[in-house]
């Protein structure tokens, strides 16, 4: 009789624990299913202003997700590393002034945006006069808000945010301060004999290559050209380089068009990645320009490879084949 109420017992509470999951999992679906999926267009702005004179840029933000109030402003950014990464600041620095052109819209101030739905929104971008001339960085945000009671569903919301990134360039000549200036062109390479680095690699080995420029100017500058690979022969390959914007007063990792991928994940930045079989001495030259009447500037390494591995075998083999032979003729001897 025990047993039996026991066993009793045990269903009336895992009847009552599934009950109270499906009520958890109900309400939990009605509260936590907001879905946030927004898109600015366009992405990036890159334009020169001279003082005393705005532009207006039109952007569409448009909303793939559940209804949402959003808000605009914008911010001041700098660069966070080598790589093209930014940091965004707290506030607006610098001598530009912005608005909005909507009559139904103001920065700071939420609007509505429906499932499906696009907003436009027409950003005024102004240099007061007397503004120094240079470069001044900033990102246009939309955020989201708490969204209260939306029909008549209670909705929890993580906060979401999208930017466009706006370059703006104060001159009142046209004229751009390029100043480069080749930080770093060589190849990685870890070997070393008395503390003295050797670009020495194995003939089979992945050479990966590092291109860091600096911009020493007060205006941005997107470097153009090639990576050349000559061997001993003037034989040789050229790698365009990827154009990407060096903000003022910053290094960037220059990329360019890639032979391959590195089989091991590695965290060091990489510009290019050499593959293949060498043998002997090469030669690697870059030759970068900024656009018309900029300068060009140039760098160069080298490096030597041989197929070490395969030597070690070859000679551990030939060492082995000598051995057994020799083994093989005294046998034969004693018999």
């Amino acid at each position: 009789m025990k047993n039996y109420s026991f066993k009793l017992k045990i269903k009336k509470d895992l009847i009552l624990f599934l009950l109270l999951f499906l009520l958890l999992f109900t309400i939990s679906k009605k509260v936590f299913s907001q879905q946030v999926s927004l898109s600015i267009s366009p992405p990036l702005i890159e334009t020169i202003i001279k003082p005393g004179k705005s532009i207006m840029i039109a952007y569409t933000i448009k909303n793939f997700g559940d209804p949402i109030y959003l808000k605009t402003k914008v911010v001041s950014f700098e660069p966070k590393d080598n790589q093209g990464n930014i940091r965004l600041k707290n506030d607006l620095q610098g001598p530009i002034r912005f608005e909005l052109d909507n009559a139904d819209l103001q920065l700071e101030r939420p609007f509505f945006l429906r499932t499906g739905a696009s907003q436009q929104i027409l950003l005024r971008i102004r240099a007061p006069e007397g503004a120094p001339f240079g470069d001044y960085y900033y990102t246009l945000l939309a955020e989201t808000i708490p969204s209260g009671n939306l029909d008549e569903k209670t909705i929890t919301q993580a906060k979401a945010t999208i930017g466009s990134n706006i370059l703006i360039t104060v001159t009142d000549s046209g004229i751009i301060e390029v100043k480069p200036k080749v930080v770093i062109f060589d190849v990685l390479n870890k070997f070393k004999i008395f503390n003295k680095k050797i670009n020495l690699f194995d003939s089979f080995d992945k050479i990966p290559v590092l291109l860091i420029l600096e911009n020493k100017g007060k205006n941005l500058i997107k470097p153009e050209g090639e990576i050349i690979l000559k061997d001993s022969f003037g034989n040789q390959i050229k790698y365009q380089i990827i154009p990407k914007n060096i903000l003022a007063e910053s290094q960037r990792v220059i990329e360019a068009t890639e032979s391959s991928k590195l089989t091991e994940p590695t965290q060091n930045p990489i510009t290019l990645v050499l593959s293949g079989f060498f043998l002997g001495l090469y030669h690697l030259s870059t030759k970068i320009n900024f656009g018309e009447n900029s300068p060009t500037i140039f760098a160069n390494t080298q490096f030597f490879s041989f197929p070490f591995k395969l030597t070690v075998i070859i000679i551990f083999l030939v060492i082995l084949i000598i051995y057994l032979t020799k083994k093989l003729h005294q046998d034969e001897e004693i018999d």
